[in-house]
């Protein structure tokens, strides 16, 4: 968390919580990110989603397209991570 911890981050974070609805969070994010960006990560929270499933490396990478090493990555946060995903899934599932 402290290598993110500054002024900067912390001035996207409050705008993204400024956020109101979906339409907003479009409009925002099509304009911060480009459309590579945006999809690697939500491609990043699919694999999360999927790997809480219990599906294999293979069977995500060919579902998402995401590499190997992406799925690792996501999976080594999930387990060993600030708890970041596992929090935004479960609360996603409660509002499903």
């Amino acid at each position: 968390m402290e290598k993110y911890n500054n002024e900067i981050t912390e001035q996207l974070f409050k705008a993204i919580l400024l956020l109101k609805d979906i339409n907003e969070c479009y409009s925002f994010f099509e304009d911060i990110f480009t459309v590579r960006e945006l999809q690697d990560v939500s491609q990043r929270l699919q694999v999360a989603q999927l790997l809480r499933e219990g599906k294999s490396y293979q069977v995500i990478s060919k579902e998402t397209g995401a590499s190997t090493a992406t799925i690792s990555r996501v999976n080594r946060c999930l387990v060993y991570g600030s708890g970041g995903y596992n929090k935004i899934l479960d609360r996603l599932e409660k509002k499903q």
